[in-house]
């Protein structure tokens, strides 16, 4: 149990550090607008804002979903989007 509460913040906060990455790099090399947006998304990922979600929100996102999101948004950013095109030149 206690490999459990310790794995999962863990990960919470290395998916949302990535996130957040990838969100200051479109922030500066490509747009601010999904910049924004992967900063945004990187929040939900964060051991403290699932703590805000859930005391004053009654939300919780599952685990699940979280992985989910993280595939699609790293398929997104290294298939589609202008900063997968710039990695690809290097």
């Amino acid at each position: 149990m206690k490999a459990h509460n310790l794995t999962f913040p863990l990960l919470g906060w290395f998916f949302g550090s990535v996130v957040a990455v990838v969100g200051i790099l479109n922030l500066v090399l490509v747009h601010p607008v999904p910049g924004i947006a992967y900063l945004l998304l990187s929040l939900v990922y964060f051991p403290p804002a699932n703590v805000y979600l859930k005391r004053h929100l009654g939300l919780s996102i599952p685990v699940v979903l979280k992985v989910v999101l993280a595939i699609v948004l790293f398929m997104f950013t290294l298939g589609v989007s202008d900063l997968g095109d710039m990695i690809d030149k290097l």
